[in-house]
């Protein structure tokens, strides 16, 4: 039997929607979304403004709520006994517009939202302006202060800085509860501090510090670096300075330590990715996690792994009480009903699990938004109501933007409710578009929620990277298979760590593998050629790919009525992702035939390719950053490589060594014997070491072949003398001859050391050369005598765009042309490479291809 209602027809044995058919889906229940949002907007605006500001708006609100509720009154009861109206009850989707909930009760409870948003956000601006550690900020105070650690200490990322590392710090999130001024004068507070920790970070006795300890430090207060942070100030510790234990962690943080520890200590033996990944997918520890694959994860938009999130809660939640899309029928899903727990129960243990799960994982805006949510799913579960996922999302913002204003204005919470909101509202429409055209059921719900999940938070993450992933969705589609026995796996070696260590050891074994992969992921698709693309960045960036995203929406959803239209575009973007090397040739000419040398663009550095044979190529330094030269490797093409020549250890030049060495056969590495900086010595060993290739010293006189090369090393002398500037003027020097060429390449010599090259057997017998790369980016520190007698024909500069050194110099670029020399330069014509004609011989047509032109240089 079945009632027509609203022109569709309906079981009349269904009753209230979902009684009978858990899985059917009703219309949105949007209600509680306007209220969130406005309470959000509220709080990220008022939060960091005047609290008089965030008063009269609270007040406003405030009044004209109650004014609002006063003049509509209450809904009027329905009379007893009363037949339902089929009409009332059919499925229809709400239309705030012209509902009259949301002209009365609706709008006044989105004022008083507002209004206790406002009030909530002015209290915690103020107290962040509050007592005496603001001021003394401004005077960059030094003071002695008594601290509660609020966070994990953590290290910050090396980042290479011109041709040198810069150092490594250790960044504690504390609140400041007692200040000393230089005067003596003490005084109790309860200001958040960015604790900044100086030295050497590795092995730092920080590091171990856990959350609510109590400590006491001298250093130096200054403002907050940015506008707008949640810190009253920034103290800054030189690594020389002692700090004093006051008061010991609690014994939730000390259990929680214990089993991070323990987690650390299971995964130890794993191979080096899943050694790193592992502790990061479970709880949220990165401290392994080496720079190259952070930037892997960056460029697939696979980041959020790292990071604990919704989706690791998710996964622990439904083992205990089922998968989310069975919300109506709960209790007779997951663990607790098969062990007999009763709903009651299962909802006091689900809550345990919650409050474990962020004392664990430490309380990050992602970790909070899902605890949040599972907290009101358990409450539906222990009264046994049905639980709505969208309503729960709204009321879980909307509490914790009312608790913690400054949640409003982090970039992760707003990624986490963007992305959870996807999958609760664009991704089951978007799967069943998906099966309506034949595609499977499980891959239309996967692709389904990674498109929406990419759809949504591509703008924002944009506004970060200025940068767009074109290989996000297929990674995060092949990754999701991985993470959910990652992550339960991973759990589970956490659990038992403290209680069996090698049952521990088994189960991260076991979690390496999908964490293995996981990680194998980003580094390839990091290192596709088209893996993104460059895009304007800031919100005006991110409005536009918005505005972008829903053109592409709209013309998909007529793409995919066509099978043919599909298949076309999915090729393409298949072909402009991976960019295979006879198609981009025959497209853009790049790489050319009978290149002979590719200048890559890496930035601020060097990384030069030169040609010994099909797949071969010897790599002349690295650049600062192993996708850039890897990407440029990958594009020509080469997966052999008989020596790396790393001209001297500035870390411009040998940073991205691990991009080199990454899935090719590497014969040996050649470098200067001039050992430093150090740092970046044992970095260049270390790699060498853990992919067991031979690192060797070079010295002038020495030669070389590989294939067609041929090269000899001009300099350094076999006991080169320091300077003050020792590591460029050891650079090896080479003088390169494939196809009738001749290249000099100079590394970063200084005009000492080019003077003294030139009173060398091998540079008193210098000829004219074809090809000068010249030295240190183009500096104005060049000799001229040098220029003088390379009288090359090309000269090529590799440059970062507008780099603060001035780089290359004017004067260089005119000395260079008025000696004949065509010049280019990476930061401007992009990787640059020097081809001869087939079968060239000496004294041949030179041509050049770059990105931006082409380019032939006439015979001498």
């Amino acid at each position: 039997m079945t009632a027509v209602t609203g022109g569709r027809d309906v079981p009349a044995a269904a009753g209230r929607l979902g009684d009978a058919h858990p899985r059917q889906e009703g219309p949105l229940d949007l209600r509680l979304v306007p209220p969130a949002l406005a309470a959000w907007g509220a709080a990220a605006l008022l939060v960091t403004g005047s609290p008089w500001w965030a008063g009269l708006v609270a007040v406003v609100c405030a009044v004209g709520g109650v004014g609002v509720l006063v003049w509509r009154g209450p809904p009027g009861p329905r009379s007893r006994g009363a037949a339902p109206d089929p009409a009332a009850q059919a499925p229809r989707r709400l239309d705030l517009a012209h509902s009259p909930s949301w002209r009365g009760p609706s709008a006044a409870s989105l004022l008083l939202c507002v209004a206790a948003a406002a009030a909530s956000a002015g209290l915690h601006g103020a107290d962040l302006r509050r007592g005496p550690v603001p001021n003394l900020a401004e005077r960059f105070a030094r003071v002695e202060a008594e601290l509660e650690v609020t966070s994990d200490p953590r290290r910050t990322r090396p980042r290479v800085r011109g041709d040198h590392a810069a150092p490594t710090s250790v960044l504690v999130e504390a609140d400041v509860v007692r200040v000393t001024a230089p005067d003596g004068s003490a005084a109790r507070t309860r200001a958040p501090v960015l604790v900044v920790v100086g030295g050497e970070a590795r092995g730092s006795p920080w590091l171990s510090v856990l959350p609510s300890t109590r400590l006491r430090v001298r250093g130096s207060l200054a403002p907050p670096m940015t506008e707008g942070d949640r810190i009253a100030a920034v103290l800054r510790v030189g690594g020389g300075e002692r700090a004093w234990a006051v008061a010991a962690p609690s014994r939730a943080q000390r259990v929680a330590g214990a089993l991070r520890d323990g987690l650390r200590e299971a995964t130890g033996g794993l191979d080096t990715d899943a050694r790193a990944l592992l502790p990061g997918l479970v709880v949220g520890d990165t401290a392994r996690v080496t720079p190259e694959l952070h930037a892997a994860f960056e460029e697939t938009d696979l980041l959020h792994l790292m990071a604990v999130s919704g989706a690791n809660f998710t996964i622990l939640l439904a083992l205990l009480i089922g998968p989310p899309g069975t919300a109506q029928r709960v209790e007779r899903r997951g663990l607790a009903p098969r062990i007999g727990l009763p709903l009651r129960t299962t909802a006091v243990l689900g809550g345990a699990l919650t409050l474990g799960f962020v004392v664990v994982c430490r309380p990050e805006p992602s970790v909070l938004r899902a605890a949040s949510c599972g907290l009101i799913a358990l409450l539906a579960v222990a009264t046994g109501r049905r639980r709505s996922r969208l309503p729960a999302l709204a009321t879980a913002v909307l509490l914790l933007v009312l608790y913690d204003p400054w949640l409003a204005r982090s970039y992760g919470f707003l990624l986490s409710v963007l992305a959870t909101g996807a999958l609760l509202t664009l991704a089951p429409r978007w799967s069943a578009a998906l099966r309506r055209r034949g595609v499977p059921g499980r891959l239309a719900e996967a692709l389904g929620a990674a498109a929406a999940a990419q759809a949504v938070c591509a703008p924002v993450v944009v506004v970060l990277a200025a940068r767009v992933s074109l290989v996000a969705v297929p990674c995060n589609l092949l990754a999701e298979f991985a993470v959910a026995p990652a992550t339960v796996l991973g759990f589970g070696a956490l659990a038992s760590a403290p209680l069996a260590m090698p049952v521990a050891k088994f189960l991260a074994w076991c979690a390496g593998w999908p964490a293995g992969w996981i990680a194998d992921l980003a580094r390839a698709g990091a290192a596709l050629p088209g893996s993104g693309v460059d895009w304007p960045g800031g919100w005006g960036g991110g409005a536009l790919l918005a505005l972008g995203t829903a053109v592409l929406v709209l013309v998909g959803r007529r793409a995919l009525k066509s099978p043919w239209i599909c298949g076309a575009c999915a090729l393409l973007l298949v072909l402009v992702v991976v960019r295979p090397a006879p198609l981009v040739r025959g497209v853009t000419g790049w790489p050319p035939a009978g290149w002979r040398l590719v200048m890559c663009d890496v930035g601020q550095g060097d990384a030069l390719v030169l040609a010994a044979g099909a797949g071969t190529g010897v790599v002349v330094d690295a650049g600062p950053d192993p996708l850039l030269v890897d990407r440029c490797l990958r594009s020509l093409g080469v997966t052999r490589i008989p020596a790396v020549v790393l001209t001297h250890f500035h870390a411009d030049h040998v940073a991205g060594l691990a991009g080199v060495l990454r899935g090719r056969e590497v014969g040996q590495i050649e470098t200067t014997g001039f050992q430093e900086p150090r740092d970046q010595v044992d970095f260049v060993r270390a790699e060498a070491a853990r992919r067991a290739v031979p690192v060797v010293r070079v010295v002038a006189g020495e030669r070389r072949r590989a294939g067609p090369l041929d090269w000899r090393v001009l300099w350094p002398p076999p006991d080169p003398a320091p300077t003050p500037d020792g590591p460029n003027d050891a650079s090896v020097t080479l003088l390169v001859r494939v196809a009738g060429l001749t290249l000099l390449l100079l590394g970063d010599l200084e005009p000492p050391a080019q003077r003294a090259l030139l009173r060398t057997p091998a540079g008193a017998g210098l000829p004219p050369v074809d090809v000068l790369k010249i030295a240190h980016h183009g500096s104005a520190y060049q000799d001229p005598e040098l220029l003088r007698r390379a009288a090359s024909r090309v000269a090529l500069v590799s440059v970062g765009r507008d780099n603060p050194y001035g780089h290359p110099a004017p004067s260089t670029l005119a000395a260079l042309r008025a000696r004949g020399s065509a010049v280019l330069r990476t930061d401007r014509d992009g990787a640059v490479a020097v081809a001869t004609a087939r079968g060239g011989g000496g004294g041949g047509a030179v041509f050049l291809r770059c990105e931006r032109m082409l380019l032939r240089n006439s015979p001498r």
